[in-house]
């Protein structure tokens, strides 16, 4: 009896570090504590292996990489706001790419601007905006582009003013939660996967139907303590649960490092289209302030359709 006894404390105690809640169970990964529900218990993911793909995603930047190659028409609607929440500027277009011979061109079948969305020579007067043209807007004709995004990378070197700026938000768009070079007083702040920052969030992974897909939705939110300190407020990510591609996500970003500060919202959902992952809505809400520049107080929705 006293063997096993023994042996059955043996066992126990070479199991990973899991311990049983009434509801949920808790995984130790590295230094990060991960709250898991039964169902994802019970589907018996791989949770380190979950992680690390979940660290080295690339699938939600090549999901708007798709969009180089692909038709679709959106719908663009930007407002910029005063600090009392009215209405400064206003852009509601409707806009169709077209892919011929590699190359792509957008016609703008509808426009209408108000206040200074527009300097004189139609240039935007808003980064915020400018941000938004660089990744939905078409100037002339482009060629040669692809949707491969091994060595891809985003880099504010050789950059400033506004070039600057729009390549350091489109890092925050793109790369949330990945470490990001170039980004002053922040680089090390944003890499919320990495052990350094585990103790600063509560991670949680469960499984859910998010249109009519399986998907374990895995999500972080800042410890209240911790606020301020990371970049990172909450993030939640819903995977494709056969692919692993990212299907949805949402996210909080905020920052102050004195020279500048920001505060952003963003909600990315994505849809198929043949064996293409693309965006089919994005909504943003920020605000936000560089050295130099005026606040700006931006909200912006694409709702991008007719792929083929």
């Amino acid at each position: 009896m006293k063997f096993i006894t023994t042996l059955f404390l043996f066992i126990i105690s070479s199991l990973p570090a899991i311990s049983q809640t009434s509801a949920d169970t808790i995984l130790n990964v590295g230094q990060k504590i991960i709250t898991l529900s039964n169902f994802v218990i019970n589907n018996k993911l791989n949770v380190p292996a979950f992680i690390e793909k979940v660290k080295n995603d690339s699938s939600f930047y090549k999901a708007f990489k798709n969009l180089r190659i692909i038709n679709f028409t959106a719908i663009n609607d930007i407002r910029m706001n005063n600090k009392n929440g009215s209405l400064d500027a206003s852009l509601h277009s409707l806009t169709k790419q077209k892919i011929k011979d590699g190359c792509r061109t957008m016609k703008v079948l509808e426009e209408k601007s108000t206040g200074d969305m527009y300097n004189d020579l139609k240039e935007f007067n808003y980064y915020t905006a400018n941000m938004y043209a660089s990744i939905f807007f078409t100037k002339d004709t482009i060629c040669g582009e692809n949707n491969i995004v091994n060595g891809a990378a985003f880099s504010t070197e050789g950059k400033s003013g506004i070039e600057k700026h729009k390549e350091q938000l489109k890092m925050l768009f793109f790369n949330p939660g990945k470490k990001i070079n170039g980004l002053p007083f922040m680089s090390n702040k944003t890499a919320i996967y990495d052990d350094e920052l585990a103790d600063s969030y509560d991670m949680n992974i469960d499984f859910e139907r998010f249109n009519n897909t399986n998907c374990y939705v895995f999500k972080q939110k800042v410890k209240p303590n911790r606020k301020g300190s990371v970049v990172v407020d909450e993030m939640n990510t819903w995977f494709n649960d056969s692919t692993f591609e990212v299907i949805a996500r949402n996210y909080s970003l905020s920052y102050d490092a004195g020279v500048y500060d920001f505060k952003v919202n963003m909600e990315i959902q994505m849809t198929t289209v043949g064996n293409l992952t693309v965006p089919a809505v994005i909504r943003y809400t920020g605000n936000w302030k560089a050295i130099f520049k005026k606040r700006e107080r931006g909200i912006f929705t694409a709702t991008l359709s007719d792929f083929y």
